[in-house]
């Protein structure tokens, strides 16, 4: 009989082995067998929780996906002011939080992408993802600009956002986040600061 309190152990204890896994191989050759294998128990216990490795693989992205939208929420929760510039920046930081950039949560997102493109469920959990950014960009800009001008800023600033990410994430260096925190922050401003010299005085 199971200890009280060990599935949410043993859960966690599997996604960090699924994460290593596909840093070490690829999602590929992540097989059931090796993911029990890093996290030292059956490869029946990944069947018993998981239902087997597509199910591991969704569970994992939404791990990751928690500690994303944790990494936003936290920079935003430190913020004294409600100024929409501090917020966007916020959001940009979340995205660029160390939860997101080391080797393994790295290359589990690049097959989570790939992977989104062929697994429903898996594409699900990206529009959920793509969703939530431009959402939470869209709104702050709106408190800065009409509607219409809000959409397209925020639409902009998730793809700089993005793009920069998947550039760092595919290099040999890996991710540079404070370089894309850097990037994505001066082009902010000059998304702001184009529509202040535009505007009517």
């Amino acid at each position: 009989m199971p200890k009280v309190g060990m599935e949410p152990i043993r859960r966690q204890q599997l996604i960090k082995a699924t994460m290593a896994a596909i840093d070490e191989v690829g999602l590929a050759d992540a097989t059931v067998m090796r993911i029990a294998r890093h996290a030292g128990v059956s490869a029946g216990i990944i069947s018993h929780y998981f239902g087997g490795k597509d199910g591991l693989l969704e569970a994992t992205m939404r791990q990751i996906l928690w500690d994303l939208g944790e990494a936003v929420a936290a920079r935003r929760r430190e913020l004294t002011t409600r100024n929409p510039r501090d917020h966007l920046g916020a959001i940009i930081d979340g995205n660029f939080d160390g939860s997101q950039v080391t080797g393994p949560v790295a290359k589990t997102w690049l097959a989570f992408w790939a992977s989104s493109m062929h697994e429903p469920e898996l594409a699900r959990l990206q529009q959920v993802n793509d969703r939530r950014l431009y959402a939470n960009l869209c709104h702050q800009f709106r408190r800065l600009m009409p509607r219409d001008e809000a959409r397209a800023c925020a639409r902009a600033l998730a793809a700089l956002i993005d793009g920069l990410w998947l550039r760092g994430a595919l290099t040999r260096e890996g991710l540079d986040s404070d370089e894309a925190r850097r990037l994505a922050r001066d082009y902010l401003e000059r998304l702001l600061d184009t529509r202040d010299t535009s505007s009517p005085s």
